[in-house]
């Protein structure tokens, strides 16, 4: 497959890539040919308002993003628990933001294992004290989740994770829409699937 019919299979443009906590969320951001992912910021997580989803809706509008990315923590036996339950919970509140504000910005799962842990330590290995990871762990997180799903794109040719759809979606029944929740699992391709999610 050659380069041009390879970028043709998934979008190209500014990406974001979101690693979602209990008391934080990391936002990071690539270029527009999906070549280097950059820590973008560090959101406190409102769990009772959810204003952090919005602000990351706005963001990712104001920024003109083509894709979000929202890491999904699994087991290295590739389990999931609470934590991937929460991180499919929040890819679904910035898919009904984002559908809210007008935007067809598609939010997929992408599979994270260690994200944090390889966060941690780069920042380690850079000199930074620990006392001061805090701050900025979690976009660095962010932008190992979104270097890893653009570097997937492009040596696969096609596009990564598993899209989830805004419950509130427009033409997406009650049943289905339930049902995205439920079942959004990390994928190798996006494809139609019959109840209208993609994985």
């Amino acid at each position: 497959m050659n380069q041009s019919a390879a970028t043709d299979a998934y979008p190209r443009g500014i990406k974001l890539g979101v690693d979602v906590g209990t008391v934080r969320v990391g936002v990071a951001v690539c270029d527009l040919d999906g070549i280097l992912a950059t820590p973008l910021k560090t959101l406190e997580r409102n769990a009772r308002k959810n204003t952090d989803v919005r602000v990351l809706a706005a963001l990712a509008a104001e920024l003109g993003a083509v894709q979000v990315f929202v890491g999904l923590p699994r087991t290295l036996k590739g389990e999931e628990h609470a934590s991937a339950r929460m991180a499919t919970d929040y890819a679904e509140l910035l898919a009904d933001a984002l559908a809210a504000n007008g935007c067809d910005i598609p939010v997929q799962l992408v599979d994270e294992r260690l994200s944090t842990v390889t966060a941690h330590r780069n920042l380690h290995e850079a000199g930074m004290s620990s006392r001061n990871h805090r701050k900025v762990v979690d976009q660095v997180a962010a932008a190992g989740i979104l270097q890893h799903a653009i570097d997937m794109q492009k040596a696969r040719g096609t596009d990564v994770g598993s899209r989830v759809f805004a419950v509130s979606q427009p033409g997406l029944p009650g049943d289905a829409a339930a049902e995205n929740a439920e079942r959004a699992v990390p994928g190798v391709n996006v494809q139609s699937s019959e109840n209208g999610r993609q994985q």
